[in-house]
């Protein structure tokens, strides 16, 4: 198996930070805009440089998409940062009148998404956001795996005309992506072959799923391990070819199992090839507080989760 290597491990809202920075430097339409959480979002950098273009809103979430939504009527691209709790659910109405059904370009960029936000608790700890997002017409949702990979993300999104929901998170991460990666909207990342179960992951759970299919090839199960950073558009043709080769598939993110990705993959799969499925996600829960890795452990989202799950799975074919 091709052996994947921590380069460090990174906050991949700090691979947000050094996106937008870039994009400060080589987009003059690029404006930044926050929402009282300039440091949590990484976003120093880029007011620095360009004071100009940054717009400290306040804690009013709600008119800082509004003002996003306004600026792209004369040519602007706006990048709005705060955390995912409050990008989503806070400002659902606003999001869903003013960004999706005037479809305008704005990056709605989420930080200290999931349960790995940690002690915070439950209150910050949004998991029904994908859910939320991917059920808007013409949104774009990505939620990236690590450093690396969010960068390469924020860049790519530029250039990508329409809405866009960018998820990513507050702990450090495993980086382990090519740091020269092409980012390609919709498309998915196979990280290795398998002929048994098809493991599709996305976001933190992306390194959990590489780990998890090291393990199982120990014990003789070819795990085949597909990267889904865009939860929309799907890669649904690379779900579906995986799944009539290896015959079972589970799902891995850190989110509500319901209106995430496995639901997602799960209508692909009744759709075009009715496939076994079993989802490593939360089970309809509030988070709680924590250590990143309590949490994680606590509601089932590593590898040790994902073996157990490909281990039923694999019964079921």
């Amino acid at each position: 198996m091709k052996e994947y290597k921590n380069t460090g491990s990174k906050d991949t809202r700090s691979g947000f930070g050094a996106g937008l920075t870039e994009l400060g430097k080589t987009n003059e339409n690029v404006v930044a805009l926050c929402a009282d959480l300039t440091g949590s979002l990484k976003m120093d950098e880029f007011k620095a440089n360009h004071p100009e273009r940054f717009f400290q809103v306040g804690i009013a979430e709600a008119n800082m998409i509004g003002l996003a939504a306004g600026m792209t009527i004369g040519g602007k691209i706006p990048f709005t940062g705060t955390f995912a709790n409050f990008s989503t659910g806070r400002v659902y109405d606003q999001i869903r009148q003013s960004v999706a059904y005037s479809g305008k370009n704005v990056k709605i960029c989420a930080s200290h998404a999931g349960v790995t936000l940690g002690e915070d608790g439950a209150t910050h700890q949004i998991l029904e956001d994908l859910g939320l997002m991917k059920m808007l017409p013409g949104m774009t949702v990505i939620n990236t795996c690590d450093y690396n990979q969010t960068k390469a993300a924020t860049l790519a999104i530029a250039e990508h005309d329409g809405p866009v929901y960018l998820r990513f998170g507050r702990p450090k991460v495993a980086n382990f992506t090519p740091e020269d990666q092409k980012f390609e909207i919709g498309k998915a990342v196979k990280l290795y072959e398998g002929t048994d179960v098809t493991i599709i992951a996305t976001g933190h759970l992306v390194w959990e799923a590489v780990q998890a299919a090291v393990e199982l090839n120990e014990k003789g199960i070819s795990a085949e391990v597909i990267n889904i950073h865009t939860i929309k558009p799907l890669d649904e043709q690379a779900i579906i070819e995986s799944a009539k080769k290896t015959g079972c598939v589970v799902t891995a993110e850190e989110h509500n199992f319901l209106g995430g990705l496995g639901e997602s993959v799960a209508r692909t799969l009744a759709q075009h090839n009715p496939t076994p499925q079993e989802f490593v996600a939360t089970q309809d829960t509030f988070g709680e507080s924590g250590t990143p890795a309590q949490l994680m452990d606590k509601y089932g989202l590593n590898s040790a989760a994902i073996i157990k799950a490909t281990e039923k799975v694999l019964k079921r074919k």
